[in-house]
């Protein structure tokens, strides 16, 4: 099979389009070229780079003709993010590509109601990226079911692996608060850390999208979440890191209006998104429909991460 990937260096495609090429199918990725790949693969030297800047070829109309030019029999769009953007592929690849696959979000769900959460719940996506990523899933889907595209859609959670911060246990990405724990130093936590975080290893991802192509048949038309097997308390998170450091958690709470006076305004916003959401979602029909069975816990997945970026000296242990 041919396919085509549409910002395949990233966190995902580091492990999905070394993947696919050493799995035989032919490979193609379009990035701004940009970004090497996180982890190094020999069968990178098998895929077909090529340089492009989505929004430049979008405004000139000539983006889907790139996609076509390349030939390819699937089509995988991991930077997607506005409803433009996918109309734009739909119209240019309409019976032209077996497979269409788009990489979404979890936040398509906005704040959790009935946990976990299932892919047939009502969408009530708050923010920006959580509303545009719920249209593109409603504009797929629908061309899918009404006009035969054939569009599946994958929704991961907090991606994680080494070589970039992840979500930590204050909900937010400063590498600072896993060195405070890592040191036995107090933490606050907005309100009672009850709230929850789900994440996912990028090698997890790549698994689902993998899986994906094999099963064609079952997945058109269909949207699933891609996470770890159980969400996170973000105090249950905060105690678990302090442990691995041989720390005893000496966590403090804070009301989140109180907290959110302490923060810088990158580190309130990111932890305004996260607690709001508060995801815990279902991968039982990815299990089902997919044969998905991660291979990282969430914490098994951060972990990996941490000890990089310990090692690197991104998180200050002493």
């Amino acid at each position: 099979m041919r396919i085509v990937i549409i910002g395949g260096s990233g966190h995902v495609g580091t492990y999905l389009t070394p993947y696919l090429a050493e799995s035989g199918h032919e490979v193609v990725n379009i990035s701004r070229g940009g970004r090497q790949p996180y982890q190094p693969h020999p069968a990178w030297t098998r895929v077909e780079q090529i340089t492009a800047d989505r929004e430049r070829e979008e405004e000139t109309g000539s983006f889907g003709q790139l996609i076509l030019d390349q030939k390819p029999d699937a089509v995988i769009d991991m930077i997607c993010f506005t409803p433009r953007s996918a109309r734009m592929l739909v119209e240019a690849l309409r019976g032209k590509v077996q497979h269409f696959l788009h990489c979404g979000t979890i936040w398509v769900h906005g704040h959790s109601t009935s946990t976990p959460t299932t892919e047939d719940q009502t969408r009530r996506p708050f923010g920006t990226y959580g509303i545009q990523k719920a249209e593109i899933e409603s504009l797929l889907l629908r061309e899918a079911r009404l006009h035969g595209f054939p569009a599946t859609v994958l929704h991961p959670g907090h991606i994680v692996g080494p070589g970039w911060i992840p979500l930590n246990p204050a909900g937010n990405f400063n590498p600072d608060v896993f060195s405070r724990l890592a040191r036995g130093e107090s933490l606050i936590l907005p309100n009672l850390g009850m709230e929850t975080v789900h994440h996912v290893h990028a090698g997890d991802v790549a698994q689902a999208f993998a899986l994906a192509l094999t099963r064609r048949s079952v997945v058109l038309g269909e949207s699933f979440h891609v996470t770890s097997p159980a969400a996170l308390t973000l105090r249950g998170y905060a105690e678990a890191v302090s442990e691995w450091f041989g720390q005893k958690p000496d966590l403090r709470f804070m009301p989140w209006e109180e907290l959110r006076s302490r923060l810088s305004q990158e580190d309130a916003s990111a932890t305004w998104d996260h607690i709001a959401h508060s995801p815990c979602c279902s991968i039982s029909k990815a299990g089902r429909l997919l044969g998905y069975h991660p291979k990282y816990t969430s914490l098994e997945a951060v972990r990996e991460s941490l000890n990089y970026l310990v090692a690197r000296g991104t998180v200050a242990v002493s």
